[in-house]
């Protein structure tokens, strides 16, 4: 829900309103067409185009015309009236700029005129957040791989807050760039290995709708945003008070042990049977479960002095290289990939290309955080029962060609090509929400953050991308659904050549996940070697109703 939060935080806190430019002295008369109106408010409510412009009488009988981004003084001054003809002179905006203030009180392109020739700062506040969430991903996700999950969590649930503090105080616009650059590394980082941390701490029989509610919680983050705005019209104010919501958050994170996957990993077992111990007590186990029991790890033997392959195996380090280490590896990589993209691209374009629904904006951004809880709906039961690709291929699929469907629906169809861009928007919001607990499953627990990472990471690049893939409108009206169409497409043919994980368990090693590829490609059947990857599979199922003891 943090995450969200301060993803989405920028929608309200950098609004560009109406705007003219300033003028220094009294003003006792103001005309907008054919209206005389007493005070700016009574203009902004009449406001329609960029182009318009407001003529302002001083007390000296001066008359200027206030346009957005320069303002001219009339010559001839004997008779205020909005069409002029005579000689003007053309001044820049050297005092200020006059902002609509009736829906928002102060942003940050108010706070520090973002507009005109500085409009393309504002342009850039959601871009480089974008670029802190890609640099975020990658950097805390290799971290968690190395440090542990629990540490990389309290440590970037405790950045989201001080950083979205420090946020509201910032002083300028380049600290607040930067401040909002380190905010979106740390929400980033907490947003991946939280998703790790989920997916590794519930078993396979309620692992999807767990991962789920995950993205649930996302959009109801979403959907505080939507809250917090319609309350609060000061971007400082407003930015403190999401920061405040995620207060909770940070006071639980330290509570929270690190997973036995991690543990066995990095052979800690003694800490491991810790944590599986207090899983029991909760499960209220009857069983009793050990570690040496469910590895084939024998634990060095005082009077032998022998070992187990397992404990005089390296402990090298590993990088984004090992997802390239073979080739069954690295073509999985290259798909995933490519559907990480795909989805937060057709997510965003999706999204932008359904501003024409109009109405309230706040109410709009509350129905858009609410329009995912279907999808991730759908997802579980279509994981749930027919697995993880076999549900992402024809969602991905159908994405692309409700692209190619908007295509031949006429243009005066408003209403229709309203409902088939959320119709696409659902789809491709289905094939995105279930490519986190995939990619999780797909990648063993040494690598298993870096891949969720660098995923989410392809995921920031299509984020970015989308807006300017908007702008091809110009083009051809429909060249950025085409794009997203064929993205779709190809992504959906290439996760064909993906293996299914469903019911299976998460493997540990990068050679269980290599033995999980040719299975899928030799049809064989064969099990992943009883290692290690049995033992987790035991842990994954260890407080259900039933184990099965053969395995």
């Amino acid at each position: 829900m943090s995450c969200g939060i301060h993803y989405l935080a920028s929608v309200f806190m950098a609004v560009t309103p109406n705007f003219v430019c300033g003028i220094s002295g009294n003003v006792s008369s103001i005309l907008f067409y054919n209206s005389s109106k007493a005070s700016l408010e009574d203009i902004w409510t009449m406001w329609t185009s960029t182009e318009n412009y407001i003529v302002a009488e001083l007390e000296n009988g001066e008359i200027w015309e206030l346009n957005q981004c320069s303002k001219s003084k009339r010559e001839v001054s004997f008779d205020l009236a909005y069409e002029y003809k005579g000689n003007k002179t053309i001044f820049s905006c050297s005092d200020g700029f006059l902002y609509d203030d009736t829906k928002w009180k102060s942003t940050v392109v108010t706070q520090w005129d973002l507009v005109c020739d500085r409009e393309w700062l504002a342009k850039l506040i959601q871009p480089t957040f974008m670029l802190g969430v890609l640099v975020g991903a990658v950097i805390f996700g290799d971290i968690a791989d190395r440090l542990g999950r629990q540490r990389v969590m309290w440590f970037t649930s405790a950045g989201q807050f001080v950083f979205g503090i420090i946020v509201a105080f910032t002083f300028d616009y380049y600290s607040f760039v930067i401040v909002r650059f380190l905010l979106a590394m740390v929400s980033s980082g907490y947003l991946v290995v939280a998703f790790v941390y989920v997916t590794e701490f519930v078993g396979i029989k309620a692992r999807t709708w767990a991962s789920m509610h995950v993205h649930a919680f996302f959009a109801l983050g979403i959907m505080v945003v939507a809250l917090v705005g319609f309350l609060v019209r000061t971007w400082w104010v407003y930015q403190i008070f999401l920061s405040i919501a995620t207060l909770p958050f940070v006071l639980c994170c330290w509570m929270l042990p690190e997973t036995p996957l991690w543990l066995l990993s990095e052979k800690r077992y003694e800490d491991a049977q810790k944590v599986i111990n207090i899983m029991a007590r909760w499960n209220k186990a009857s069983t009793p479960c050990k570690v040496s029991e469910l590895c084939s790890v024998q634990q060095e033997d005082p009077g032998t002095g022998r070992t187990s392959a397992n404990d005089t195996s390296s402990t090298k380090k590993h990088n984004i290289l090992d997802l390239f280490c073979n080739w069954y590896i690295a073509r999985r990589t290259i798909t995933i990939w490519l559907v990480w993209f795909t989805g937060s691209l057709g997510y965003y374009v999706f999204s932008l290309s359904s501003v024409n629904l109009g109405g309230n904006e706040y109410l709009n951004l509350f129905l858009i955080g609410a329009v995912e809880l279907p999808c991730y709906i759908i997802a579980c039961i279509g994981m749930d029962k027919l697995g993880r690709r076999n549900t992402l291929i024809p969602f991905l699929i159908l994405s692309a060609l409700i692209c190619v469907l908007i295509m031949f629906i006429p243009q005066d169809f408003n209403v229709l090509i309203i409902l088939a861009n959320m119709a696409g928007k659902f789809s491709i919001g289905v094939a995105f929400g279930l490519i986190y607990l995939y990619t999780a499953e797909l990648y063993p627990t040494i690598v298993r953050s870096l891949a969720v990472g660098s995923g989410s990471m392809m995921c920031r690049v299509g984020s970015v991308v989308a807006p300017f893939c908007v702008y091809l409108r110009s083009v051809w009206i429909f060249l950025p659904l085409l794009l997203v169409g064929i993205m779709a497409l190809l992504s959906g043919i290439l996760t064909l050549m993906l293996p299914e994980t469903l019911g299976k368990p998460l493997t540990n090693t990068l050679e269980e996940a290599t033995e999980m590829g040719r299975n899928k490609e030799n049809c064989s059947g064969k099990t992943p070697p009883a290692d290690s990857g049995a033992a987790l599979e035991k842990i994954e199922m260890f407080g259900q109703e039933t184990v099965s003891t053969e395995k």
